[in-house]
């Protein structure tokens, strides 16, 4: 079981950590949502939990509460600019279905 980041992800995770002075890594889960019923959810965190599950990729802690990794086993989360748009992507291979806006998913 493993979450991993791109080096792309790890720069801007990194950089972001910096800014904010504080912070143990990033926080990756799912909450129930939108059209086809799971979302992603990420916020960086300031302290471990401890049922909290932990993989270190390209020097950043990323957690993952238990619920949470069944969904998310196997996750590279990467990071894009594209023009004027950027932002987080999830390359889940569980995602059996998307909703048409990019909000959801279920697998």
């Amino acid at each position: 079981m493993a979450i991993t980041l791109t080096e792309s992800a790890a720069k801007h995770i990194a950089n972001h950590l910096t800014k904010r002075g504080k912070g143990v890594g990033l926080r990756l889960g799912v909450r129930t949502s939108g059209c086809s019923g799971l979302a992603y959810k990420l916020e960086y965190a300031d302290e471990l939990h401890p049922e909290d599950l932990r993989f270190e990729s390209r020097g950043i802690t990323v957690i993952v509460d238990p619920k949470s990794l069944p969904y998310l086993d196997g996750t590279q989360l990467d990071f894009a600019r594209e023009g004027l748009n950027e932002g987080f992507r999830f390359n889940n291979p569980n995602v059996k279905d998307a909703c048409g806006c990019g909000e959801s998913f279920n697998v």
